[in-house]
């Protein structure tokens, strides 16, 4: 698995990896409703902000963003 900081992917790059995220089916945000932008920006905030990570596995080619467990 290889860790991809955000700063180095180009903003529509970024914005792609996010929004396929937030699209799976699944993906729980809590009880309100909140649109593709908002999600997408608390998304964002949380890879910009250390406690998401974006991971890279070549060899399914696959790219995955997930919480970074292990902080103090």
């Amino acid at each position: 698995m290889v860790k991809i900081p955000p700063e180095y992917l180009s903003e529509a790059a970024l914005r792609g990896v996010i929004e396929a995220f937030v699209l799976r089916e699944g993906t729980d945000y809590g009880p309100a409703e909140h649109d593709l932008d908002e999600k997408c920006r608390a998304v964002e905030r949380q890879l910009r902000g250390g406690v998401a990570e974006i991971c890279f596995d070549p060899v399914s080619g696959t790219t995955d963003i997930r919480t970074v467990t292990g902080r103090s």
